[in-house]
């Protein structure tokens, strides 16, 4: 399975593509989407739109993953990453991809087994799980791929429920 991985924002939008299952994982590509602060919000937004839909017309995953909006001290900027999810969300379902959304506790407890992990350390899980020379940078790309593989490990899950459901 390819897994789009999204954190979303307006002024940088994190992304990673993860192929395989919650056994074994393989990065296929990671980096981010970013807007030019000169240019108005519509314009960044669609600027967001379409280079969303470029990756997901060049990787083709089978489903995407992204993160919840979690709730922030400043308003403003709540609101700007509540922007950009919108447009990532509308990208993606126009691409016709399902979309799953995880919550940061959820993406942490996945991919570190703590809910409450520092971002370094999910940075360094990944580098072990992903078998990389390195973390990953920046930290936007690193939490959209965290966002994937916590869609990996809940994809099998979900499967495992399903077909508990369908045996009883």
């Amino acid at each position: 399975m390819l897994v789009l991985g999204i954190d979303p924002g307006v002024a940088i939008t994190g992304y990673g593509l993860l192929e395989g299952s919650s056994e074994e994982a393989r990065l296929v590509a990671s980096g981010v989407i970013t807007t030019d602060s000169t240019f108005s919000l519509s314009q960044r937004l669609l600027m967001l739109h379409n280079e969303l839909a470029q990756l997901v017309a060049l990787y083709q995953p089978q489903v995407a993953a992204a993160e919840e909006l979690f709730f922030a001290r400043n308003a403003r900027t709540a609101l700007m990453v509540g922007h950009g999810r919108g447009a990532a969300l509308l990208t993606l379902a126009e691409a016709g991809l399902v979309v799953y959304e995880y919550t940061p506790m959820q993406v942490k407890q996945a991919v570190v087994g703590y809910g409450r992990a520092a971002k370094g350390q999910v940075q360094e899980m990944l580098r072990l799980l992903l078998h990389l020379d390195a973390v990953l940078e920046p930290d936007d790309a690193a939490d959209a791929v965290a966002v994937a593989l916590c869609h990996l490990h809940s994809a099998r899950l979900n499967d495992l429920l399903a077909g508990s459901k369908d045996a009883g």
